[in-house]
C-alpha cells in the first residue's frame, strides 16, 4: 500500500497533458471537417433507409438532416478541447457526440473510432487544461505540476492498444500464410519510387510484413517506455504508420497514433514543443500566476473510475474465449478487441421469405433496402445478417404478410479460402434473438486460426 501511495503522490509537469490535449483536439477537429467535406455524412448516415445498430443501442439512430448539427457540435467541441476552452465541458460534449456518431451505424465501425471514444472518456478525468490553455489564460493561473498517474494512464491505454494488436496477430493465417496481407499487397496498385510495384508481389515480403507487424505491435510500447530506446521507437512509429498510409486507406488512425506516441517523451521535450508552437502567438502571459500543484477534486472517486475503466480494457478483448468455434469465422467477441486489419472476408448472402399461410416464397433484393457498402458488410457478418433478417420480417409484416419465415443462403470466403456455407439454411432467422448468446446457427469452420 505504501508503494501505491508513493506512486500516487508523484508529480509531473502538466505540459505533457497540454501537448497531448492540443494534438488530440486538432486531429479530431480536422477529422470531423474531413468527414464532412468528403460527403460521408450524407452517404453514410442520411441516404441509407436502414442502419445496422449495436445490440443494446438500437435507440442510437441518425437524426436525419440534423446529423450535420451533431457533427458541427462534435467538431466545435474538439476545437475547444484543443485550445483548452471550458475544457471539462468540451471533452464531455466531444465524448458524447463522437460516441453517438460511432454508434449510429455499425457498418462504419473502425478500431480507431473506438480508440477515440475511450480515450476521450479517459480525458474527462485528466486536468489537460492546467497549462497552455485558454482556461488558464482567462483564470490568470497556470498549474506547473499534475499527478504522474494522469500522464501514465494515457501511456497505459496506448500500451494496451499496441500490445493487444500484436497478440491478435499471433494466429495461423497471419504468421504462417501471410494472410490477408498477401491478398492486399498482390491485388493493390502500388508504384513507389526506386522499388516500384515489384516488391509488393514478392512472397518473402508478405511474410516480412506479417511477422514485422506482429513484432512491431508487441515491442513498440516497450521501446517507447525506456528512455534509451525512445527516439528509435518513435522513429519506428513514424516510419510504420507513414508506410501503412501509403499502402492502405486507413484514415486518421496513423496520425492519431504518431501524435499519441509523443506522450512517452519527458515533460521537458513537451514544453519545448509547446513554446515553439505558442511563440508566434505572443500572448501576454506575464500576468499569469504559476501554481505548483493541482488538486484533483474527489481524487479517490476518480481513481476508482479510472481503475474500473482499465480493468474493462484489460479483460474485454478476451471475451471471445466465452464462445465456441473459430473467432475469425463467427466474429463473436471480435470487435472492440484491437484486431486491426486481420481479415479479408467476402460473402454472398440472399434471403428467402416464406409465407406460411399459402406456402409461397420469394427472394429479397438486398439493394432495395441496403446501400452497396451496407450489403457488402452484411454479407459476411453474422450479427448483421440476423439484424437484417429481423428488419425484413418487420417490413413484410407491415406489408400484410403476417405468418412468415426468413431463411438465409450465405457463403463466405475467409483469407483466401474457398467459399463455404456460412449460415444454416434451415434455420428461420426470425426465431433467433439478437444478443450475446452463442449463435449456433452459424455453420462452424472446423479449423483453428486463432492461437490464443
Amino acid at each position: 500500500m505504501e508503494t501505491i501511495y508513493s506512486y500516487l503522490s508523484k508529480r509531473q509537469e502538466s505540459t505533457s497533458l497540454a501537448l497531448f490535449r492540443l494534438g488530440f483536439g486538432l486531429l479530431m477537429t480536422y477529422s470531423i471537417i474531413r468527414f464532412w467535406l468528403k460527403g460521408w455524412i450524407q452517404m453514410m448516415y442520411i441516404d441509407p433507409s436502414f442502419h445496422f445498430t449495436f445490440y443494446g443501442f438500437e435507440w442510437v439512430i441518425p437524426p436525419g438532416n440534423y446529423t450535420y448539427v451533431l457533427f458541427l457540435i462534435c467538431g466545435l467541441s474538439a476545437f475547444f478541447v484543443a485550445i483548452g476552452y471550458r475544457y471539462y465541458m468540451s471533452i464531455i460534449v466531444f465524448f458524447l457526440s463522437f460516441t453517438y456518431i460511432e454508434l449510429m451505424d455499425k457498418t462504419t465501425y473502425l478500431n480507431h473510432y473506438y480508440f477515440v471514444s475511450i480515450l476521450s472518456f479517459l480525458m474527462i478525468f485528466l486536468p489537460c487544461n492546467s497549462s497552455f490553455s485558454v482556461d488558464s489564460y482567462l483564470k490568470k493561473k497556470s498549474i506547473k505540476f499534475c499527478p504522474r498517474w494522469c500522464v501514465d494512464s494515457i501511456k497505459l491505454l496506448l500500451f494496451i492498444v499496441y500490445f493487444y494488436s500484436g497478440l491478435a496477430k499471433i494466429n495461423k493465417d497471419w504468421l504462417y500464410e501471410a494472410q490477408p496481407l498477401k491478398i492486399w499487397l498482390t491485388t493493390g496498385s502500388y508504384d513507389f519510387p526506386l522499388i516500384g510495384s515489384n516488391l509488393m508481389q514478392q512472397e518473402w515480403f508478405h511474410y516480412f510484413m506479417s511477422w514485422g507487424g506482429m513484432f512491431y505491435d508487441l515491442l513498440i510500447p516497450f521501446l517507447l517506455i525506456y528512455s534509451r530506446t525512445r527516439i528509435f521507437g518513435f522513429l519506428l512509429v513514424i516510419f510504420f504508420h507513414v508506410f501503412t498510409v501509403l499502402l492502405f486507406p486507413i484514415g486518421m488512425f496513423p496520425y492519431i497514433m504518431i501524435m499519441s506516441s509523443l506522450i512517452f517523451f519527458n515533460s521537458k521535450t513537451h514544453k519545448k514543443i509547446l513554446n515553439f508552437i505558442f511563440k508566434p502567438i505572443k500572448l501576454k502571459i506575464e500576468n499569469i500566476k504559476e501554481i505548483e500543484n493541482i488538486k484533483i477534486q474527489k481524487q479517490p472517486v476518480v481513481l476508482i473510475v479510472v481503475s474500473i475503466f482499465f480493468m474493462i480494457q484489460f479483460l474485454f478483448p478476451f471475451r471471445y474465449s466465452l464462445y465456441p468455434g473459430e473467432l475469425f469465422w463467427n466474429e463473436q467477441g471480435y470487435r472492440f478487441s484491437w484486431r486491426v486489419m486481420l481479415m479479408e472476408k467476402r460473402g454472398y448472402t440472399t434471403f428467402k421469405v416464406v409465407d406460411k399461410q399459402n406456402e409461397n416464397s420469394f427472394y429479397v433484393m438486398n439493394d432495395d433496402f441496403l446501400t452497396e457498402f451496407q450489403e457488402r458488410q452484411m454479407s459476411f457478418q453474422p450479427d448483421f445478417i440476423l439484424e437484417y433478417a429481423h428488419f425484413l420480417g418487420k417490413h413484410y409484416k407491415r406489408q400484410g404478410l403476417k405468418n412468415i419465415e426468413i431463411y438465409a443462403d450465405s457463403y463466405v470466403a475467409l483469407n483466401g479460402r474457398i467459399s463455404k456455407r456460412f449460415i444454416d439454411p434451415g434455420r428461420d432467422l426470425l426465431k433467433e434473438k439478437r444478443g450475446f448468446k452463442n449463435k449456433d446457427w452459424i455453420i462452424p469452420l472446423n479449423e483453428k486460426i486463432n492461437c490464443l
